[in-house]
C-alpha cells in the first residue's frame, strides 16, 4: 500500500494599486488531505461468532478465529454482512493480498468473487500487531443455494498456505462459514414419443411440436424472467431426440462460420445431455443462428473436451429478419435439432424405456446490443457455469 502527500501551494500575485490588505479577513489556508483511516484493532474476537475455525496459514502465523454472519438466515439474495476475525500470532508474511469466494456447495463453482482489501486498505497482513485481533466487515448477497465461503491471501501467483489440510478446498482457500438454505428443486421435462418425425427446416409447424410440451427459459443464474423470451420443445422416437428453440430475438447475427468455432462466445442455443446420469461424463451440441454447430464430449466435469467426437446431429435454423444486419428490427429465429440416441455417451438403452430418466439441460446466450450477455437455462445454474452438473434437470421419457 503506497500513501502519497499533496500539498497544493496557493501564489496570489497582483500589482501594487490593485493588491488587498492581506490583513483584512483570514489568511490562506494550506489544503490538507483526510488522515489516513486508522485500522480496526480488537483485544479478542467477538463471543457471537456464528462460525468458528481456529485454524492457521503459514506455519502458525495467522490463525484464522472465525466469522459472523448477519442475518443468519436471509432471504436468497438479500444482502448479509460477513465479519471476519483473525489474529497474527508471529511477524506476518509480506506482500499478500486478502480473497473472499463464496462457491456452491454442489458443483464448486464461484458464486462471488468478493475479493478485497482489509478495512479498504486500512490493515494490510504485514501490519498486523502480533497478539492482537484484526476485524474485517464486507457484504454479500445471500446465494439462491447452499454456498460455502472460502477466504485466504495471495501475492502473485500463490496463496499463503493453509496448514491443516482439512481445513482447506486443496488450492489454498482456508473453510469459513456457510450460506444459503436449500436448492431449489430440479425441474422435470416429460418428453413424448412422436408419432411422426418432425421436418427439419427451422420452422415449427409440425404435428409433433403441437402436442410436445413447451418450456420457457429462465435466467441461468437466478432463475428470473428474461429480457427476450426463449421457448424450447422436446420429443423422440426410436432413433432420434428431437429439439426445438424459438428465439425472441431483435437482431439476430453471428460471426463464426465454421463447425466446432467457439459459437458459445456468440449467440447460441444449447443441450447438454447426461444419459445415464452419474454426473460425469455428458455430451454438449449448439445451434447458431447460421446453423454453425458445435459438438463435444466431456469425460468429467469441464475435463478432457473432446471436439473430435461427431454426434451425428442434424439442425436448422429459421430467421424471423435480416441475419447479422444491425439496422433493423428482426423478430426472431427458430432452431430443430435432431440427435442420434446412438452416437450420445454412455446412453443406458437405445431406443430409451417408458420411465427412463436422464439429466440435462437447455441454454441460451443473447447478446443484449452485441454487448451484455444473457444466459438462460431450463434448470436455473445459480452459479456462472452452464456445466454445474448437479443442477441439470430431469429429462423423463414417456
Amino acid at each position: 500500500m503506497r500513501t502519497s502527500s499533496i500539498v497544493l501551494f496557493l501564489t496570489l500575485s497582483c500589482s501594487v494599486a490593485a493588491c488587498r490588505d492581506e490583513q483584512a479577513g483570514p489568511k490562506p489556508r494550506t489544503q490538507r488531505l483526510p488522515e489516513p483511516a486508522r485500522a480496526r484493532i480488537l483485544d479478542a474476537a467477538p463471543s457471537d461468532l456464528t462460525f468458528r475455525a481456529g485454524t492457521t496459514f503459514a506455519g502458525g502465523s495467522v490463525v484464522y478465529l472465525g466469522s459472523k454472519v448477519t442475518p443468519a438466515n436471509a432471504a436468497p439474495g438479500q444482502q448479509v454482512q460477513l465479519s471476519h476475525y483473525f489474529q497474527a500470532r508471529a511477524q506476518p508474511p509480506q506482500g499478500y493480498g486478502f480473497f473472499v469466494h463464496v462457491v456452491d456447495v454442489a458443483s464448486g463453482g464461484m458464486v462471488v468473487n468478493a475479493d478485497h482489501e482489509i478495512q479498504d486498505g486500512a490493515a494490510p497482513l504485514a501490519t498486523w500487531p502480533v497478539g492482537k485481533v484484526i476485524e474485517d466487515v464486507h457484504v454479500v448477497p445471500m446465494p439462491n443455494a447452499p454456498a460455502r465461503v472460502m477466504l485466504g491471501f495471495w501475492r502473485g501467483d500463490e496463496r499463503l498456505a493453509v496448514d491443516d489440510a482439512s481445513a482447506q478446498d486443496g488450492a489454498n482457500r482456508m473453510l469459513g462459514p456457510q450460506l444459503g438454505g436449500a436448492a431449489p428443486a430440479l425441474p422435470e421435462y416429460v418428453v413424448r414419443r412422436a408419432e411422426t418425425a418432425p421436418r427439419l427446416d427451422g420452422v415449427l409447424d409440425d404435428a409433433v411440436w403441437k402436442t410436445a410440451t413447451p418450456v420457457v427459459l429462465k435466467g441461468s443464474f437466478d432463475g428470473r424472467a428474461v429480457r427476450l423470451r426463449t421457448e424450447a420443445r422436446l420429443a423422440y422416437d426410436d432413433a432420434y431426440l428431437y429439439v426445438a428453440f424459438d428465439c425472441e430475438d431483435p437482431d439476430v447475427w453471428g460471426t463464426l462460420r465454421k463447425r466446432d468455432d467457439p459459437i458459445y462466445e456468440q449467440e447460441v442455443v444449447e443441450i447438454f445431455l447426461d444419459a445415464n446420469a452419474d454426473g460425469r461424463t455428458y455430451n454438449e451440441l449448439q445451434v447458431s443462428p447460421h446453423n454453425v454447430q458445435f459438438d463435444a464430449y466431456f469425460p468429467a466435469r469441464r475435463q478432457g473436451m473432446d471436439l473430435s467426437w461427431d454426434s451425428g446431429l442434424t439442425s436448422a435454423v429459421k430467421v424471423r429478419g435480416t441475419l447479422d444486419d444491425a439496422s433493423d428490427k428482426d423478430e426472431g429465429w427458430s432452431v430443430e435439432m435432431r440427435i442420434p440416441f446412438a452416437k450420445l455417451a454412455e446412453v443406458p438403452r437405445v431406443p430409451p424405456r417408458p420411465g427412463d430418466k436422464w439429466r440435462f439441460n437447455l441454454y441460451r446466450l443473447e447478446h443484449h446490443g452485441r454487448k451484455t450477455v444473457e444466459g438462460q437455462a431450463f434448470s436455473p445454474l445459480f452459479v456462472g457455469d452452464f456445466h454445474a452438473l448437479p443442477r441439470f434437470g430431469w429429462l423423463t421419457f414417456q
